[in-house]
């Protein structure tokens, strides 16, 4: 508790709780307050153990954060945690999260593409653009259960993407993608492969997340992005872990604005795709 007080006195607006019962807490994290360049949200949920013998459960929310960029912080972030056992973590947490902020501000790195930031703000009508649902076989069903020991060679592999049936509501168009990834590297190369898609990538909003499970920690490894459909990314990871408990996946749905609002209906949509494609 005391932490908490602590935190929210330190951190004002950036500092949000989530779920007081459930100890759910995020924070807005940039590399400066007038200009910020580099922006990152940090959502935690403290356990019962925590901090004496268990650490925060996290996530690390930000459109520029994948593949090797998310495996290094992630790395730092446990690392601080094994080096302060028992002890309160969250605020070097978040400043450790700043000092890598700040370095990537400094650095000659350009700045992120932030070109969705807005609910249901482009709007981009007709329905050519859908892509071709496919039945999901036997096989790669089989995949999802692949565990992360994958030789180093299978880890470079695209692995099968599935296109999900699309559901349409007052013009607005969703569509699940599908695939089976056991490495964050394989994460990356979906995405990538999916963005090559014109139709995709200009789709007013791409919301994905994925649980990868690690054998060898008994851990997950695990992320989701909004891209600009705010707590769209929450709620589908939620879907994955609570509720359909699957892991070793990566679900991205695309969302083309028809240029009527939906209200919460969208957030139905979402998830809606996203359940039809991982049940099947």
């Amino acid at each position: 508790i005391d932490e908490i007080e602590a935190l929210s006195s330190i951190y004002g607006e950036d500092w949000c709780v989530v779920d007081e019962d459930e100890k759910i807490y995020c924070i807005k994290i940039s590399d400066c307050l007038d200009h910020p360049k580099w922006t990152l949200c940090l959502q935690v949920i403290l356990p019962p153990g925590y901090p004496t013998a268990e650490p925060p459960i996290y996530q690390l929310n930000a459109p520029w954060l994948r593949g090797q960029d998310y495996v290094e912080l992630a790395n730092s972030l446990e690392e601080i945690y094994l080096q302060n056992l028992g002890e309160s973590i969250l605020y070097l947490w978040v400043e450790k999260i700043r000092e890598v902020l700040l370095e990537k501000a400094q650095s000659s790195e350009p700045e992120p593409d932030v070109k969705k930031t807005t609910e249901e703000a482009d709007e981009d009508g007709g329905d050519d653009f859908l892509l071709e649902y496919q039945p999901i076989q036997e096989e790669p069903i089989q995949m999802l259960n692949c565990l992360t020991s994958a030789s180093q060679e299978g880890d470079e592999e695209l692995p099968p993407i599935h296109h999900g049936n699309p559901i349409t509501d007052r013009r607005s168009t969703f569509q699940a993608h599908l695939a089976p990834v056991v490495t964050p590297r394989q994460v990356k190369r979906v995405l990538e492969k999916l963005y090559e898609n014109k139709k995709i990538a200009s789709a007013t909003h791409n919301i994905y997340a994925y649980r990868i499970y690690c054998e060898d920690k008994q851990t997950f490894l695990q992320d989701c992005e909004d891209d600009g459909e705010t707590a769209a990314g929450g709620r589908l990871l939620h879907l994955m872990q609570q509720i359909l408990n699957v892991h070793n996946v990566l679900v991205v749905v695309s969302r083309w604005y028809g240029g009527i609002l939906l209200g919460p209906d969208r957030f139905k949509h979402i998830n809606n795709c996203a359940r039809n494609v991982l049940v099947e």
